[in-house]
């Protein structure tokens, strides 16, 4: 039995005296990465790093949590075991630390110094920590199943105006419908209709027949229940209130607005439009730094911090300079340019406190960045990399092999907020999609080798890992058997919004229909379909340079070249008939396939190793 287990690091001086001065950046919090990083007085800095996965037996026989045990109050820091009621048995080994430890004779100060100090170690330590495989998880089969789910299970649709909305929450039948789930799946929605090759589909018909409802003629804005149902509010929580707006749902909406009149959309640009002088009142009222809630009509700060001493919403500057710069390359007026300088300035600072929503966040670190491209000013892609570490200091970077937790991976998983105690499926894929973007605009710049890597292995485990959200991916005693809102269907290819620590149930939120879109965002992403061929290339780590000229493909993994991916091409159906060799566009020399049979021929490439894909159709054996 083990009852106490002191923390494994205490700083000395030369002189054997323990110091009272160090500064601890950031440490772990939950069920996040084993991670504490420090500066050690004026020697210097620690960052250290636990790796978890390796104490899986120990938790797993004591059942206790690995929550929290990387922390502490200085001088004594590091990692304690969780005092467990159940002894370890004997005659077996139990692994009760495998830290990995960085030290730095230099100290770090400045912000914007340990932000990338960190994303740097983080990126140096992930090359030699242990680091699970991933099976290739085909995703063209979840999305029709998922599609088929949604249009046609009662729980996803409510009825309200005039028009049929998606509902927030399966069988939630009591609360209004909200226009940023419409548009959460409708831009995925469009996307992947448009990878198919197909021009509509009665889902996205559906879907934006109701989007101008939401329009508030009197305040001249969008505003986020239906207002046509707003009165069955039942007031049980701060926003659940007619005319009451949390500050990022005001400006993600309007992004994906954006998003629409970038791709033709009319309406969306109109409705966009109609709302953006509201958006700017708004910031000038709050001069750049949102509350958390406040009333829509009046403006009234309803709720100002998200806990004491902690203030608002602080990346939502973020989100609205991305809404700016969005707005600004609509329409070319320069002053929705000026409004996103003026909005960036209110994130110096921060640092890791930037962080309010996993998603607003990375949003905000692509808009910094597009900055940055405009006006070549430092400041700006040092602030991307402070979004960055934000979101990677808020990652599950160990495999949580305990518990419920042993049937699905948890591996690079993301946390929705700060202080959240699960991973959530929405959040997951709006990070995935915003880094992708960040990479896309990142193609000519001199960004950090470390965010390269972080972001490709991100993505490579997100692909094999959030399929676990999907209920039918799980086995019934691993869910809730009552959830917070609507209900759960065990058998419905519609995400829990909630997977928890390995001792806790999954789905307590929910059965999230606005996580619909995951299936639908990753295959216009990692899957490249050839014209006239019926074979599909699938990639694990973002791609850039996809060409294709007649019977050749090239293209280039981003990533590091100190790991890999993979290539697969998909040969189902009449493919089997072609005959493919992959070659290194740099040496020239082909590559031998790791696996070949009827369905699949995969390869193995390091991060940024460009390749050709050639192809012609097998010689048939004459008959006589």
């Amino acid at each position: 039995m083990i009852k106490f287990w002191p923390k494994d690091i205490l700083s000395f001086n030369k002189r054997g005296t323990i110091t009272d001065n160090g500064d601890i950046h950031t440490n772990q919090k939950g069920t996040r990465s084993g991670i504490i990083f420090f500066n050690s007085g004026i020697a210097g800095s620690v960052f250290y790093f636990q790796n978890l996965t390796a104490i899986n037996d120990y938790f797993q026989q004591t059942e206790t949590s690995a929550a929290d045990t990387v922390g502490g109050s200085w001088p004594e820091v590091g990692f304690s075991l969780p005092s467990g009621e159940k002894p370890l048995l004997k005659n077996l080994s139990y692994t009760v630390s495998d830290a990995f430890i960085t030290l730095n004779k230099e100290a770090v100060t400045k912000i914007s110094d340990i932000s990338t100090r960190y994303l740097d170690q983080l990126a140096n330590t992930y090359l030699v920590i242990p680091r699970p495989e991933r099976v290739y998880h085909n995703w063209l089969d979840t999305v029709e199943n998922g599609l088929n789910d949604l249009l046609y299970h009662k729980g996803c649709w409510t009825f309200g105006g005039g028009h049929t909305y998606l509902n927030a929450y399966v069988a939630d039948y009591k609360t209004p419908p909200e226009i940023m789930v419409q548009l959460a799946v409708l831009l995925p929605m469009m996307d992947y209709v448009a990878w198919k090759g197909e021009k509509n589909h009665q889902l996205i018909d559906e879907l934006k027949a109701g989007i101008a409802s939401f329009y508030q003629e009197d305040m001249g804005t969008i505003v986020r229940w239906l207002p046509a149902l707003e009165s069955q509010l039942d007031h049980s929580e701060e926003q659940k209130t007619p005319r009451v707006m949390d500050s990022w749902y005001l400006h993600h909406p309007l992004m994906n607005l954006a998003r629409l009149a970038e791709k033709g959309e009319p309406e969306a640009r109109d409705i966009l439009m109609n709302s953006i002088d509201y958006v700017i009142r708004v910031a000038h009222k709050f001069k750049y730094e949102w509350p958390v809630f406040y009333q829509m009509d009046t403006l009234h700060i309803i709720k100002a911090e998200t806990s004491e001493g902690e203030g608002g919403e602080k990346d939502v500057p973020g989100t609205y300079a991305d809404l700016m710069l969005r707005v600004w390359k609509i329409t070319g007026e320069k002053k929705y340019f000026e409004e996103a300088v003026k909005s960036a300035e209110h994130l110096k600072g921060l640092g890791f406190n930037i962080f309010y929503q996993a998603n607003n966040t990375a949003y905000a670190a692509g808009a910094l960045l597009r900055l940055y491209k405009e006006t070549s000013k430092q400041v700006y892609l040092d602030l991307s990399y402070d979004c960055l570490a934000g979101i990677f200091n808020n990652v599950q970077l160990w495999e949580c092999d305990y518990g419920h937790a042993k049937n699905f991976p948890t591996f690079f998983a993301v946390f929705p907020l700060k202080d959240a105690p699960y991973t959530a499926a929405y959040e997951e894929q709006e990070v995935y999609a915003a880094l992708h973007d960040y990479l896309q605009q990142a193609e000519g710049i001199d960004i950090l080798p470390s965010v390269r890597l972080l972001i490709s292995e991100f993505v490579r485990h997100m692909l094999g890992r959030v399929a676990y959200y999907y209920p039918p991916m799980l086995t019934e005693d691993m869910l809730v058997k009552k959830t917070k809102t609507g209900e759960i269907d065990p058998k419905l290819w519609i995400a829990l919004e909630d997977l928890h620590d390995g001792w806790e149930q999954n789905g307590e939120v929910g059965q999230e229909v606005y996580g619909a879109g995951i299936a639908f965002g990753v295959i216009p992403k990692q899957y490249f379909k050839v014209p006239g061929e019926d074979f599909t290339i699938f990639c694990d780590y973002p791609v850039k340079g996809f060409k294709l000229r007649k019977d050749t493909v090239s293209l280039t993994p981003d990533g590091d070249p100190a790991l890999y991916c993979r290539i697969i091409i998909l040969t189902e159906g009449n493919s089997g008939d072609h005959e493919f060799m992959v070659t290194d566009s740099l040496k020239s020399s082909e590559l031998k396939p790791l696996k070949s049979n009827s369905k699949l021929i995969e390869y193995q490439l390091n991060g940024g190793q460009s390749i050709k894909i050639k192809w012609q159709v097998k010689k048939k054996a004459r008959t006589i």
